[in-house]
């Protein structure tokens, strides 16, 4: 099936509506095998045209509208405010219908962002020490961690918001674990000491770079306890094979790996495990930016995997993705948004491709049988170009009809592209009234709400809307 210019001329009116059919046609072409198609009640793909917002926020189709579920700033239920920058975030079911949210804040010390604690860390006093990960000696406390949000979906109303991880940095990504948690992933390496960074003196007690887990359901802050053995790097977002219980983790750098993280028992991360990182069988420390002067791998190309265990995972210098390419680990652009769909594995690589405007892998992972775990693969399922209405794709997730819907992390402007199982792509949000990008997208327990974030407004969003044009599948395509 081909695409034209006019499939999206009236989906996307203030955008370039070509696709560059080749990059596109192979997206999810396997997963188009193993799962419904969808027929949309007449409206084609997507839900039609965007609409300008007259708060001037958020762009949304016609019959959609979305609620401010918090704002960096607001009072919090523990005595602190809500830190600014909130970024990768997770949807649970709460009590008496409601819904939980676990959001990331990707602050620094040295960032000029409100964190929790208020001007001049006043509000620190009211925190208990044990549940502090990163003090600053009481004048740089670590400012990011998360906050958990109780939401009330029939009344549109938050309940109750709080700190939930206190003291950790740069809390950027992350992801949803089967069992009720959440993983925040720090995007920093930084070691204990005294620095001076951005004009301001920061102090630090202890190393960052650490995965934390965070229950979905405690009422308050608990103890911090890094997670050593998934490795300290500069951490982007996590997702859990339910299978399995193998977490991969995706790593925020121009050279990076993708790694994965055995635990010795599934479900109990802090039990302790191994580090691993994704080599190509065959053909190690293989480039997939496809940064050359002619590209190595091209959409729809599948290549068989293996993993190298990764010592020193806990390491004192920031050198694990040199050290794993040098034991023959592939090598990505700033890999960052994971989620699992239909069995596999999606990784967004936000300036990978020849024009550096991105690609989507799938990981296809090995399966465990008497004789050891067999090869998997890696498959380039897209590369976005300039004639693409998909650019420099950053979170992920699989919708409540199946598609894909990713959030954009571009210079020009962010927004949130639908991508179906047969390689369409369509609007579904746009921020085109700020410098702001869209982060944390998921959904509620129920699938009737969308949850996002306009980050560098510090605002926390829920959309509704008729969601069922997203017909029942029909049929097999």
């Amino acid at each position: 099936m081909n695409l034209s210019h006019a499939d999206f001329s009236q989906s996307t009116p203030r955008r370039t509506p070509v696709i560059d059919r080749r990059t596109f046609l192979l997206t999810l072409a396997a997963a188009a095998a193993a799962r419904p198609a969808l027929v949309r009640a007449g409206r084609g793909v997507g839900f039609g045209a965007l609409q300008p917002d007259p708060q001037r926020i958020l762009d949304l189709p016609q019959g959609f509208h979305y609620s401010i579920v918090s704002q960096t700033g607001d009072a919090m239920d523990d005595g602190l405010v809500v830190p600014g920058q909130p970024d990768g975030m997770a949807a649970f079911p709460g009590k008496h219908g409601n819904t939980v949210l676990v959001r990331n804040h990707e602050i620094s010390s040295a960032s000029s962002q409100p964190g929790p604690f208020g001007s001049g860390a006043a509000l620190l006093p009211r925190v208990d020490t044990t549940n502090i990960y990163d003090r600053g000696k009481g004048a740089t406390p670590g400012p990011g961690g998360t906050t958990t949000v109780t939401w009330n979906s029939s009344e549109q109303r938050t309940v109750k918001q709080h700190m939930s991880l206190i003291g950790t940095e740069v809390n950027c990504a992350g992801g949803q674990t089967p069992w009720g948690s959440w993983l925040s992933c720090e995007e920093c390496f930084e070691d204990a000491g005294r620095t001076f960074e951005y004009g301001r003196v920061v102090t630090r007690e202890r190393r960052h770079g650490y995965v934390f887990e965070v229950s979905a359901s405690a009422d308050r802050a608990l103890p911090p306890q890094p997670l050593k053995d998934m490795g300290r790097f500069e951490h982007e977002a996590a997702a859990v094979d339910i299978n399995t219980g193998i977490v991969y983790l995706s790593e925020d750098r121009h050279r990076s790996l993708l790694y994965r993280y055995v635990p010795q028992v599934p479900g109990r991360l802090a039990a302790g495990g191994k580090l691993q990182a994704l080599v190509i069988s065959g053909r190690p420390s293989f480039d997939t930016r496809n940064w050359g002067w002619r590209p190595d791998l091209l959409p729809g190309d599948q290549l068989p995997i293996s993993w190298v265990d990764l010592p020193d995972a806990d390491s004192a210098r920031n050198d694990l993705r040199f050290r794993g390419f040098d034991l023959g680990a592939a090598r990505f652009a700033r890999g960052e948004g994971l989620c699992f769909a239909n069995g596999e594995l999606v990784l967004t690589c936000t300036i990978g491709g020849s024009e550096r405007l991105g690609q989507v892998f799938a990981v296809r992972p090995g399966r465990v049988g008497a004789q050891g775990e067999q090869e998997g693969e890696l498959r380039l399922v897209a590369e976005s170009t300039v004639d693409s209405l998909l650019r420099n794709a950053d979170n992920v997730t699989q919708s409540p009809w199946g598609d894909l819907v990713l959030c954009e992390d571009t210079a020009e402007h962010c927004g949130l592209v639908g991508l179906t199982a047969n390689g369409k792509q369509y609007p579904l949000a746009d921020n085109a009234y700020s410098p702001a990008e869209l982060t944390g997208i998921c959904f509620s327990p129920d699938g009737s709400e969308m949850f996002v974030n306009v980050q560098q407004r510090g605002l926390t969003l829920a959309i509704r809307g008729p969601w069922d044009l997203a017909a029942a599948p029909t049929g097999k395509s």
